[in-house]
């Protein structure tokens, strides 16, 4: 909507007064039915004065009534529910960072509220866990990487446990955000590693030589862990006749035959 200068104060002023007034009702009686959408602000723009209203109105009509309208509508799914999936791969591109951000806010929302409600009840904060794939991607743009600093400097004080995970660790370490990700994590679990990769990290987290066989051409459950300044190798043959490796298994072939 802002453009790549962003938003004017004057915009910012009006998207401010539109957002408090369609957000009234919700507040006075916070049902979920009753939880604005994307159509409300739209609506409320579109009765203001100022051109700048009618401005920030067009450029939302094609997410509102367009054909990239899929943020339009109210959710179906019990965000209360103990383990919740967003999957975004369908999104097109244009939805993609939008859709990236959506994710990031709402998980954001979510260790907010169980921190204080731990908090309330004079208990510990409660432990949220935020498990990312293909991470690399979250840190391809510029909002979503600077989210995800964000969340990793402040998620750990308010009971939460973000992890990333992506075999694509080139276009991972290529993100100028990186280092203040890897700078607040405690734990890396690293597997098999390229030759490319293996020479990148290896520079970035210290590894040494010797170390650093242990992720050269390595087999399954091979690899090392990086605990604070510890770096251990493991090797994790996982007994695969058992009903926790039937469960666990991700490998398609084996997962059809199950």
């Amino acid at each position: 909507v802002g453009g790549k200068d962003g938003l004017q104060p004057v915009e910012k002023t009006i998207i401010d007064r539109c957002v408090r007034f369609i957000y009234r009702e919700y507040l006075n009686d916070p049902k979920p039915e009753k939880m604005p959408i994307l159509e409300d602000l739209y609506n409320e723009l579109r009765r203001q004065d100022e051109k700048e209203a009618r401005h920030i109105a067009a450029a939302l009509e094609l997410y509102v009534s367009g054909s990239l309208n899929v943020f339009n509508h109210r959710t179906s799914v019990n965000l209360h529910n103990r383990l919740v999936c967003y999957d975004i791969k369908d999104l097109g591109k244009q939805l993609k960072k939008l859709g990236m951000l959506i994710v990031q806010d709402q998980v954001w929302g979510r260790v907010t509220a169980n921190r204080a409600q731990n908090e309330t009840a004079g208990m510990a904060p409660k432990s949220t866990w935020f498990y990312q794939d293909e991470f690399h991607l979250m840190l391809k743009e510029e909002q979503t990487a600077a989210y995800s600093v964000e969340i990793w400097k402040r998620f750990r004080k308010w009971g939460g446990i973000p992890t990333g995970i992506t075999q694509n660790v080139k276009d991972l370490l290529s993100s100028r955000e990186v280092e203040n990700i890897f700078e607040n994590s405690d734990f890396v679990y690293m597997l098999n590693q390229a030759s490319g990769d293996r020479a990148i990290l290896a520079k970035q987290l210290g590894i040494s030589p010797h170390q650093l066989s242990y992720v050269t051409h390595s087999g399954e459950g091979e690899g090392l862990l990086f605990y604070g300044n510890v770096i251990l190798p493991f090797l994790d043959h996982f007994p695969k006749g058992t009903e926790l490796y039937r469960v666990m298994t991700t490998k398609v072939s084996e997962v059809r035959s199950a």
